[in-house]
């Protein structure tokens, strides 16, 4: 899940009550997004239809740049392109070929295949503690490989599936599985991860102040340490982050949090000591920081490169919906290890992804080819970049990008 930091979720939470923003405009009140209330995670409803480049590319507008270029571009005229009724019947109209590849799925295809990667995740455990009693290197760091990326898949993969209740057509087992997922495995706050996600990232993205990923801008940092130092630190901070959060939630709920992220670390660190075999409290520790830093550099790397960079929004001048995921959004190449421990709906089937966010990793691989065609077909952009050009950008525009704070861009003829 991405990460929040408190001050930053907070300002989302005051943007979304209509409070003042930073540069001292009022935003408009959003009155569709409930603050979390610790009660029973509803946050977790979607209410987006079924459930809803930058780069080398010739797909979409640079950042910044002006749409209504990119829609010349893309051989559209925007004055004709600007009917608000248009855009609702192109969203509709996807949405209806979408739901009959939802419908004609099997239960395996919906959810069993996602089921089964973190059945197999939790079931590969056992060996990568055993692994790590072997005094040779090669089992040591075959028994680290495995504890990472199992730690990723059900903290990162389980963990996002279970935000948007993609794990199961049940509410209650929804609740249940977001819960382990979240706080157990991934030390965070389950109301706050996906209210922040949720509500916030998915219905707003990339409107400056509520849904614009800005959380992740440490302008502080310069962009080697960012980029390839910080991430270590991602383990530490998350749980301290969800601490801070807990102030937002009741205090039911924030007991819970702390109960779940205390016996997921301490018993990730208890089995270090009593079946690895570590010696020593230190070096259990530094084991647990390795492994849940194991893929922290894709884990930042992912959540910046498919949306900053992209055509940013103000609140009260965004498109509708399937211009602003069209838009704001950015799909990365397939790739093995990647796919199994993030998930397809985050490197890349994001674009389906945030237009049919309750779909699970394997339906949004199946849709694919439906939204892409649909788009093209439409004059729409459908953002695709390679990993190595997003990270060669953000490395050459770091100041633009991550510090500098990012310009609105006109919507001119698509409002």
């Amino acid at each position: 899940m991405p990460l929040e930091d408190g001050d930053a979720a907070r300002r989302r939470g005051q943007h979304a009550n209509g409070a003042t923003s930073p540069g001292g405009t009022q935003d408009t009140p959003h009155q569709d997004v409930p603050a979390p209330d610790g009660s029973g995670m509803e946050v977790m409803t979607e209410d987006h239809e079924l459930g809803p480049a930058l780069g080398d590319g010739d797909t979409t507008a640079g950042w910044g740049e002006d749409v209504c270029g990119a829609l010349q571009r893309a051989g559209k005229d925007p004055e004709q392109h600007g009917v608000a009724g248009g855009e609702e019947a192109l969203m509709a109209e996807l949405s209806e070929r979408v739901q009959k590849v939802v419908k004609s799925s099997s239960w395996w295809e919906r959810h069993g295949v996602d089921a089964c990667i973190l059945a197999c995740s939790i079931l590969a455990l056992p060996a990568g503690f055993l692994c790590l009693r072997s005094a040779q290197a090669v089992p040591f760091l075959a028994g680290v490989l495995a504890l990472g990326v199992v730690h990723h898949t059900l903290a990162v993969k389980g963990s996002h599936l279970a935000s948007h209740n993609a794990l199961t057509e049940s509410k209650s087992w929804g609740k249940v599985w977001a819960v382990f997922f979240i706080e157990l495995c991934s030390a965070f706050t389950a109301e706050q991860a996906t209210y922040n996600h949720v509500k916030l990232h998915h219905g707003y993205t990339n409107v400056i102040g509520l849904g614009d990923s800005s959380t992740w801008k440490l302008p502080f940092l310069n962009r080697y340490v960012y980029m390839f130092i910080a991430p270590l630190a991602v383990p530490i901070i998350t749980p301290l982050v969800a601490l801070d959060l807990l102030r937002n939630v009741e205090l039911k709920a924030a007991l819970r949090t702390v109960c779940c992220m205390s016996l997921g670390l301490y018993c990730h660190y208890w089995l270090l000591l009593h079946v690895s075999g570590f010696q020593s409290p230190w070096s259990a520790l530094l084991c647990m920081l390795l492994t849940r830093s194991l893929l922290a550099h894709p884990y930042i790397h992912v959540n910046i490169f498919q949306h900053i960079g992209l055509p940013m929004f103000a609140a009260d001048r965004k498109p509708k919906r399937i211009h602003l995921m069209s838009l704001g959004v950015l799909n990365l190449p397939r790739n093995a290890l990647l796919d199994w421990s993030f998930g397809h709906s985050l490197i890349s089937c994001h674009v389906e992804h945030h237009l049919f966010p309750s779909l699970s990793d394997n339906m949004c691989l199946k849709i694919k080819p439906i939204v892409s065609q649909y788009l093209k077909e439409k004059k729409l952009p459908y953002n695709e970049d390679t990993y190595a050009a997003r990270l060669r950008l953000f490395l050459q525009k770091y100041e633009e990008l991550m510090v500098h704070a990012p310009p609105i861009t006109e919507l001119v003829g698509i409002q």
